[in-house]
């Protein structure tokens, strides 16, 4: 799922990228929306704001949702940065991103839990660590996925996926594999996004900030999901090639006890 990189990269790879980044992407937006009342996902409305509040003038507000951009930007950049630059691990660039936003949920779930006084300066530093958060996360899946996975707005999915509804109206790109196996992965996105809210949302009622704790616990499982399986796939491996070994040395054997025999 993060070991393997573009072109190399099955559409079960897609899918279980994408399914698990859109559940944790789910649960931090709708968690921003009831505890800050802001996105923290995208940035479609933070434009949208930046651009009403220079039109009104007010410099400091114009300033304050420029740093979100900025952060959201920089989240997707580093992330490219990092997966762009290794020359040793697929695995390590890939999960770097993930750790890191894993930090930056931990420490908003933790100054939120035993620091927060609901003041304007701080709800607005934290979104800004949300929305690095967000960015790091897509910018990894689109990175990594040569763009297929983009799980933290739902626009543009909604966009493509509406555009093969009216594709499947025709015989001819129903029968297109590649183009049902694009609605299928937009399909799962979405499903998982929505879930995701749904379920931060019922954490966040019982358990409050804590539940940047479980996201976050929810990355730590897809960082190490490709860890385990290796690891188990390469101790298969070893046992394998042990039994063929020991098969053909108990062969060798024989055949040499049946020539002193002769």
């Amino acid at each position: 799922m993060l070991r393997k990189h573009s072109s190399s990269r099955t559409l079960k790879d897609n899918l279980q990228l994408g399914s698990l980044t859109a559940f944790s992407a789910g649960m931090v937006n709708v968690t921003s929306l009831i505890i800050f009342f802001a996105f923290t996902s995208n940035v479609t409305g933070h434009y949208a704001i930046l651009a009403e509040e220079i039109a009104k003038g007010n410099w400091n507000q114009v300033l304050m949702v420029f740093f979100w951009l900025f952060m959201f930007f920089y989240g997707n950049f580093l992330a490219n940065f990092l997966v762009i630059s290794s020359s040793r691990s697929n695995y390590i660039a890939h999960a770097l991103p993930l750790i890191l936003e894993t930090i930056c949920l931990s420490s908003v779930g933790f100054y939120g839990l035993y620091y927060y006084q609901e003041t304007l300066f701080e709800t607005e530093i934290l979104i800004a660590i949300m929305l690095l958060a967000m960015g790091l996360q897509n910018g990894l899946t689109a990175s990594i996925s040569n763009s297929a996975v983009k799980t933290t707005h739902m626009t543009g999915l909604t966009t493509d996926l509406a555009i093969l509804v009216s594709m499947f109206t025709k015989k001819k790109f129903r029968e297109n594999r590649e183009l049902r196996n694009k609605a299928k992965l937009l399909s799962t996105i979405a499903v998982s996004y929505i879930s995701g809210g749904v379920i931060a949302g019922l954490i966040y009622f019982a358990m409050g900030f804590k539940v940047f704790f479980m996201v976050s616990l929810f990355l730590i499982f897809i960082i190490l999901y490709d860890y385990i399986k290796f690891r188990f796939n390469l101790l298969l491996r070893k046992r394998r090639l042990q039994g063929y070994g020991g098969s053909k040395r108990l062969k060798i054997k024989e055949m040499w006890l049946e020539r002193i025999k002769i």
